[in-house]
């Protein structure tokens, strides 16, 4: 072989051997390169989802105290009256928000962090309108104390002007009634005359009684029909009673008694005199005998006489 042919043949080789060798290294810097690529993007995807995770945690906080904060408007706005429907639908929509465990992007998480920002501006009015509620519901209870004390002061007044008018009426009540002047008592004879002299009246003599009763005149009393009742009560305790001599029953606070002697009349609020005959079919017994005029469920008098 040719000197010189052998001299360019090894350089050639040495070429090869070059051009391998750079296409090597090459192979390792590009294969170097991709795995470093790779080792970043994986890093910042790592990153990124670090980032996405802490804002989601964030945003459940946010949510939360949101919420409880809408809460506490609507417990105070129902207690002052106002409507809470659209709070009451908001509220349901965040709890939603809350209880949800999707892992939101970043997107969403923009979204919804505006949202929360609308709904904490809403707040914000609504605690303008609650405060205003407030003043109201403050000037309305001021005024309703004073209604209430005036109502009070009111009832005081009717239930003064109720006793008075009851006192009135009481006084008039008492001012209407038939009252008697005078009562004057009499025995009468076998004859119907009346016995000479003073009581006591003899047994033997008397047969009878005479008993004159005068109103006084009462133009407050109601003029009308009414009827008096004689009680002429005997040494036992007992009223006189003849069925034969006009005696009979009567109703006299709530219940039945005798009566000796009736009278009825005509009451015209002038004086009068009710003039009382009773004649016993029998003796008189001895001892003490009480009469009483009775009118209107009133005693108007009484008297006593004494039979030796």
């Amino acid at each position: 072989m040719d000197p010189s042919e052998k001299t360019q043949t090894k350089p050639k080789s040495e070429q090869v051997k070059n051009l391998i060798l750079v296409v090597l290294v090459l192979l390792v810097i590009i294969s170097g390169a991709k795995l470093f690529l790779d080792y970043l993007d994986k890093s910042q995807q790592t990153e990124q989802i670090s980032e996405l995770t802490a804002e989601n945690n964030a945003l459940s906080d946010r949510l939360d105290s949101v919420e409880v904060q809408l809460r506490l408007r609507i417990q105070e706005l129902e207690k002052l009256g106002a409507n809470v429907t659209e709070l009451r639908f908001l509220q349901d929509q965040l709890i939603q928000e809350r209880k949800s465990n999707v892992q939101r992007s970043s997107r969403e998480i923009t979204d919804l962090n505006q949202r929360i920002n609308d709904l904490s501006s809403l707040l914000v009015q609504k605690d303008e309108e609650i405060s205003l509620l407030q003043e109201r519901f403050k000037a309305l209870s001021t005024e309703n104390e004073a209604l209430k004390s005036t109502q009070t002061e009111m009832e005081k007044e009717v239930e003064t002007i109720q006793l008075q008018k009851k006192e009135l009426a009481n006084r008039v009540a008492q001012a209407s009634k038939l009252k008697l002047l005078a009562i004057r008592l009499s025995g009468l004879n076998a004859r119907g005359k009346e016995l000479s002299g003073d009581k006591p009246f003899k047994k033997k003599q008397l047969k009878g009684i005479q008993v004159i009763a005068k109103l006084s005149e009462n133009t407050l009393a109601e003029k009308g029909s009414r009827t008096a009742y004689l009680q002429v009560i005997g040494p036992n305790g007992l009223p006189l009673f003849d069925l034969s001599k006009g005696s009979g029953t009567f109703t006299w606070k709530g219940q039945n008694e005798f009566f000796t002697t009736k009278q009825e009349f005509w009451f015209d609020a002038n004086e009068q005199s009710l003039v009382f005959l009773f004649e016993k079919g029998t003796s008189f017994a001895s001892g003490v005998y009480e009469v009483k005029v009775l009118l209107d469920q009133e005693e108007l008098g009484s008297s006593t006489f004494q039979v030796d």
